[in-house]
């Protein structure tokens, strides 16, 4: 075996390395053909937006396409741009937009994995007749039986595994991550001995297509008709004020609600089918059990075989936290997550990932988008009669 745990000689296989301009992918490119591997570099034109093409920080834009395309000349290997806007209008942008109307907190770089990079891509690397892609993830996969598992990557501050989730078997046996078991810094210092114009380009932010990072003026531009005014509740079914849209709130706001009140309050609801901001105190974002849709296991047993009384493991419900103690529960075709330790501001549309262990060894074991979180008692009842009876209870 090679040292991607592939059969051939270097000289004799080819990798597709997935290029989006950054330092990361480009040293991915840079290593493997310095092995000896017959390298290929594809960068993907995802979307081309006026400021964000030359903004500090963008991803598969303009000027990330002429740095991959420079690193491509550098090290000598031919590279190819696809142009996938329309793919990834459809496949990402647009879901994004819809989700948030709905009052949830999507992640569209889990959803870019899943239907480009990792779906689109792969297909057209194995049209180029690769025998594996590379990408600059920080995240490890090795051999398990007859597949390859995922683990968490060396650099825990860069673990990505969060948002590589909903990569599916077939995907992660053809898949390969040769900087898992790097830490960033050394990345940096390989693409400098390299001679890669990259070397100190700033790391991309997770949210592409957002020029300023304001998700709201993205939405208004998608979806003009999307700031739909309501009202701002509170729980207990008072009406509070008035906003100009449930797109500028998220789950666990405090800043910015645009009410004035002897209490601290914070954004618990976001009820879009009547354009309704519920706010109340902190307690009632605190939730220990979160149900799941859309869930990619990827234990070595079947999902429906774990035990009547759950799986312990550990679970992230946010990408800079460390995972935590959680039970893992399947019943009746519903998959929800018991938090050992509760955790509050959990929105729907959000990620769960499933860990074996909280180390940086820990196996991957999939996850799911959150559909829903069970609060206290009290602050379920509350939410009921809001859903029931809609507030008109002014403000005293």
């Amino acid at each position: 075996m090679n040292s991607l745990d592939l059969p051939a000689r270097p000289e004799d296989t080819r990798i597709v390395v997935a290029m989006s301009g950054g330092v990361d992918s480009s040293v991915v490119a840079g290593l493997l053909k310095r092995e000896g591997y017959d390298v290929v570099g594809v960068t993907l034109q995802l979307y081309d937006h006026g400021a964000a093409t030359h903004r500090v920080g963008s991803c598969c834009a303009g000027q990330d396409i002429d740095d991959a395309r420079r690193v491509a000349e550098t090290l000598g290997i031919p590279h190819y741009v696809l142009n996938y806007e329309k793919r990834f209008r459809e496949a990402v942008i647009n879901p994004f937009a819809e989700s948030y109307m709905a009052g949830e907190t999507p992640i569209p770089c889990v959803a870019c994995n899943q239907t480009v990079k990792f779906a689109d891509l792969l297909s057209t690397a194995q049209e180029l007749e690769a025998d594996a892609l590379a990408t600059g993830h920080y995240i490890r996969s090795r051999a398990n039986g007859a597949h390859r598992a995922l683990y968490r990557p060396v650099d825990v501050d860069r673990d990505q595994s969060y948002f590589l989730f909903a990569t599916t078997q077939a995907q992660i046996d053809y898949l390969r991550f040769p900087l898992g078991h790097l830490p960033k810094p050394q990345v940096r210092a390989i693409a400098e001995e390299m001679g890669l114009s990259v070397a100190a380009k700033h790391d991309s932010q997770d949210i592409c297509f957002v020029p300023q990072g304001k998700y709201s003026d993205v939405i208004a531009k998608l979806r003009p008709t999307a700031a739909n005014p309501g009202d701002i509740v509170h729980i207990d079914g008072r009406v509070l004020g008035h906003h100009d849209g449930i797109l500028r709130y998220t789950i666990g706001q405090r800043r910015g609600i645009g009410v004035a009140s002897g209490e601290p309050l914070y954004v618990v609801h976001l009820d879009a089918g009547n354009a309704r901001v519920v706010v109340g105190p902190r307690e009632a974002l605190e939730t220990h059990k979160i149900y799941l849709r859309d869930v990619n296991w990827l234990g070595d047993g079947a999902l429906s075989d774990i035990p009547a009384d759950g799986l312990e493991l550990f679970a992230k419900v946010r990408s800079t936290r460390p995972p935590r103690p959680a039970v893992l529960q399947h019943r009746d075709g519903a998959v929800w997550v018991e938090l050992a330790d509760g955790e509050s501001g959990i929105a729907p549309g959000q990620a769960c990932v499933l860990y074996s262990d909280d180390g940086n060894e820990a196996r991957v074991f999939g996850g799911g988008f959150i559909a829903r979180s069970e609060r206290s008692a009290d602050a379920e009842a509350m939410l009921k009669r809001l859903a029931a009876n809609p507030a008109h209870i002014a403000a005293e």
